[in-house]
């Protein structure tokens, strides 16, 4: 049973007959949709192409990812086709900015986890500027930034930098990034097929206090946008005071410009044009709710007096920053220039072209992880990490290579025994469908598995 405020609301917002054909489409289940990793090749599924993505697919039905060894290859994520429109928006509006040349790109997600966004800002950022970009994926729960980390080794871009700071913290960056995407916490209308329950509990109330929220968090973080920059607003939600309304909110009291007023050039089939951005809604689309807009800054000054004075604090040390000694060949096993550091007990390799600006991140915010973990020094050893293997930096031919099939594929992922018999003794790349999965040392009669424990399948293989 609708919920008849909600449906007032929705009406409010994309007009009542539209209001009609997206409550049917409530009662249908939701739908199934992947994004391939234009950078790591093999996956392949049947279904239909998402039409505002090249790499997305809509399914037919939902296979089990857990038991697909090109899912913990990071050669897809699994993301609603909707939320993929947001990536549209970024790739369009940033091929049409002029953006200060002589440095990397400066690009925000700001509420990234668990990283659908990310992972396809990354592609999109790494197929128009090479390597030229950094890429900062913030997010302020602490019980989500585990997994948002996880999601970003896996898809293996070292250019991402992974933080976990509220809003307010980046306002000691002033001017800092040249592009912020704010997918911000909303009132979730855009979910009710997920969640049967969401709809009933949805409230004018609860409306009014993420529209107050999405602005504080704005507010907070718009000081690190440089003038001229690109702000990307979105949410999963329809009514119209968390979408149009705060992007005219923005404008007005920030210093923005809003890009999307009477364009329809991102106008697909189904996407409805609302009067500052698009709307995505079941009925008319086969993915979620979702909404998009854009805006360029114009003011100079940031003057909210909301928002407290953000003092300049001190990021977390650099913890046990070793002089150990790596191999000296340990920058083979790379395909890039990099800068070596240690983290605890592990080498970390950072692309040189992103190292200064990180360094200067890391005196402000909580960097969570960045470019990628290559191994542990053990005497004259460098321990392959697991987070190597799944690197767009690792050079494939710096390691023995075990292409194996299926079984022996979730076997290793399982953490299982696995033998190489025909292999030489060492540390050896596994390989499925030619993309890495992770890491073995051959002994001759076993191999120690080095798949981390934390990303194991926990499910019956056979």
């Amino acid at each position: 049973m609708i919920n008849e405020n909600f449906r007032k609301s929705l009406e409010e917002a994309i007009g009542h007959e539209n209001a009609l054909v997206a409550f049917s489409a409530f009662e249908q289940p939701a739908s199934v949709s992947v994004r391939l990793n234009p950078f790591k090749k093999g996956a392949a599924f049947t279904g239909r192409d998402v039409q505002w993505n090249p790499c997305g697919r809509i399914l037919q039905e939902r296979p089990s990812f857990t038991l697909d060894p090109y899912f913990h290859a990071g050669a897809y994520y699994v993301q609603d086709s909707s939320s993929m429109f947001v990536g549209h928006v970024f790739r369009s509006l940033v091929s049409r900015m002029d953006f200060p040349k002589g440095r990397p790109l400066r690009v925000l997600d700001l509420c990234a986890a668990p990283g659908g966004k990310t992972t396809d800002l990354a592609a999109s950022l790494r197929g128009m500027f090479g390597d030229d970009f950094l890429l900062v994926s913030n997010e302020v729960m602490k019980s989500r930034v585990g997994i948002l980390a996880d999601n970003v080794a896996l898809w293996g871009d070292p250019n991402v930098v992974v933080t976990s700071d509220d809003p307010k913290a980046f306002a000691a960056l002033p001017g800092f990034f040249d592009v912020i995407v704010a997918d911000v916490p909303c009132s979730g209308e855009g979910m009710f097929r997920k969640d049967e329950q969401a709809q009933q509990q949805w409230s004018e109330d609860n409306v009014a206090l993420c529209e107050a929220r999405q602005r504080r968090i704005v507010a907070d973080v718009w000081p690190s946008l440089a003038k001229g920059g690109l702000f990307v607003y979105s949410t999963c939600t329809f009514n119209i005071h968390e979408n149009d309304g705060n992007v005219l909110w923005i404008s007005r009291e920030l210093g923005a410009e809003p890009l999307l007023s009477g364009d329809d050039s991102f106008g697909f089939k189904g996407v409805i044009k609302t009067d500052l951005g698009y709307s995505l809604v079941p009925g008319f689309v086969e993915g979620e709710g979702q909404y998009c807009s854009a805006l360029c800054k114009t003011s100079e000054d940031f003057s909210y007096d909301m928002i407290p004075d953000v003092p300049h604090r001190k990021g977390r040390p650099q913890r046990n920053e070793k002089t150990t000694v790596l191999p000296a060949d340990a920058g083979r096993l790379l395909n890039r220039n990099v800068r070596f550091r240690f983290r605890g007990d592990v080498a970390v390799a950072v692309p040189e072209n992103i190292w200064t600006d990180l360094t200067m991140l890391e005196t402000m915010l909580h960097v969570i992880a960045s470019g990628c973990a290559v191994g542990t020094v053990k005497g004259k050893d460098l321990v392959p990490d697991a987070d190597l293997a799944l690197s767009l930096m690792l050079e494939e031919s710096a390691f023995p290579a075990a292409d194996v099939d299926l079984d022996t594929a979730l076997a290793f992922l399982h953490r299982d025994a696995v033998t190489l018999p025909d292999m030489e003794r060492g540390f050896i790349l596994i390989r499925y469908g030619g993309i890495p999965l992770g890491f073995v040392k051959n002994i001759g009669n076993r191999c120690n598995n080095l798949h981390p424990q934390s990303r194991r399948i926990r499910m019956n293989i056979r």
